[in-house]
């Protein structure tokens, strides 16, 4: 895999794709520059080999030119993140991007205006795609986070770019600890799934049965395999038309001798509300009429002993409704035994996923786990097995 420590850009200009789309606040401020932060060592890297960073994002979801989700808006945090001026261009492609990308001025960076602004982005237009070429000479793609798209400025643009492509480190560090995980990890190896739906979690679970020693099953989806055990579930989410296919999923783990870990007790509501009555119940037997939304203290217990004795750990899903205080509290203490395990040098740990990202981010876990995934929706399915084509075409490229 082609990275920057391998590739000069020397007097080139390196037009270079990353994941800018980061919240704003009402007065258009920068509300988590983390996306941002993560690209500071590429473009230095850049700077630092005296070439031109040519900077192209997408930001939120427009339909035409938006003033709210233009990328200007980034621009003064960009700044001060990385220490010089930038220029900005008012456009992507056209005269009025050109004329600051003409040539390689060295110590300079460019930003581009938002790619979605142009509906030929997200249809992987190969004439726009093209027209982006324009202002490189060498193309990087660091943003893992839209790697799962076939835009143009993703998967489309590195057909420009035949022997001048590769990965920015942004897109390098997301693809080996996915890898480290899924191939290289040393064991046991255990992976910690929550979140709402078995239904969105099949492919990942089939993905990682041939890959861990155990699978710890939390948050609303737990409910579905308690069931599907025989359980009583209360008000507790269920998928009534996936029981059978929870089942299956459980002798397919047995089958390649995965150890399963499901609750034994939860915590309960009689409605869903953060000032909600609660109770904790046995995960099999949950009282009419309530619902569980975090694992219970047993459960905790159980959980915790296998991060204990686990070497790699990927985490992706909560294990509660941990927005609110009152269900957070499962969710909270298996992060924080997580990051003891990775600070005493006895586990690697990769979190990924938004909702488990969100929640390091909540408890300021995120310094104290090994790696934290910006990739969301790419990463998901790239644990599935699925090939990306941002990574496939630069790939193509390379060679």
């Amino acid at each position: 895999m082609l990275t920057l420590d391998n590739f000069s850009c020397k007097g080139q200009r390196a037009l270079i794709r990353v994941d800018f789309n980061v919240p704003l606040t009402a007065d258009f401020q920068v509300a988590d520059g983390s996306r941002i932060d993560a690209t500071i060592p590429s473009l230095k890297k850049i700077l630092a080999d005296g070439g031109m960073p040519v900077v192209m994002s997408h930001l939120g979801r427009p339909k035409g030119p938006s003033d709210s989700l233009s990328l200007r808006h980034v621009l003064p945090y960009l700044e001060r993140a990385l220490g010089v001026s930038v220029v900005f261009a008012s456009d992507c492609v056209g005269p009025e991007a050109e004329k600051h990308t003409r040539v390689c001025v060295p110590n300079t960076v460019v930003l581009l205006e938002n790619l979605r602004f142009h509906s030929e982005e997200e249809a992987g237009n190969p004439e726009f795609a093209q027209a982006l070429a324009q202002h490189g000479d060498c193309y990087i793609n660091d943003a893992f986070g839209t790697a799962h798209r076939a835009h143009a400025s993703t998967a489309v643009i590195a057909h420009y770019f035949q022997g001048k492509a590769c990965f920015g480190y942004v897109m390098a560090r997301e693809i080996e600890n996915v890898d480290k995980v899924l191939n290289g990890g040393a064991k046991p190896v255990t992976a910690v799934v929550g979140g709402s739906k078995v239904s969105s979690k099949i492919d990942i679970l089939r993905q990682l049965m041939q890959h861990v020693d155990h699978l710890v099953i939390g948050g609303g989806m737990a409910f579905t395999f308690l069931r599907a055990q025989g359980g009583t579930t209360g008000n507790s989410l269920v998928e009534e038309d996936k029981l059978e296919l929870a089942l299956s999923l459980l002798e397919e783990a047995k089958s390649r001798g995965v150890s399963v870990h499901l609750p034994t007790d939860v915590v309960c509501a009689d409605r869903f509300a953060a000032d909600a009555n609660t109770q904790t119940a046995p995960a099999l037997a949950i009282p009419d009429g309530w619902m569980g939304l975090d694992v219970g203290p047993k459960t905790l217990e159980d959980f915790s002993a296998v991060v204990d004795q686990s070497a790699t750990l990927l985490w992706n899903g909560p294990l509660g409704v941990f927005e609110m205080e009152a269900f957070a509290n499962g969710t909270r203490v298996l992060g924080e035994r997580i990051a003891q395990q990775t600070e005493a040098g006895k586990l690697f740990s990769l979190v990924g996923g938004g909702d488990s990202v969100s929640a390091v981010n909540q408890f300021g876990l995120a310094s104290r786990v090994s790696y934290v995934s910006t990739g969301g929706g790419a990463m998901l399915e790239y644990l599935e097995g699925r090939v990306l084509p941002g990574i496939e075409a630069v790939l193509k490229a390379e060679a």
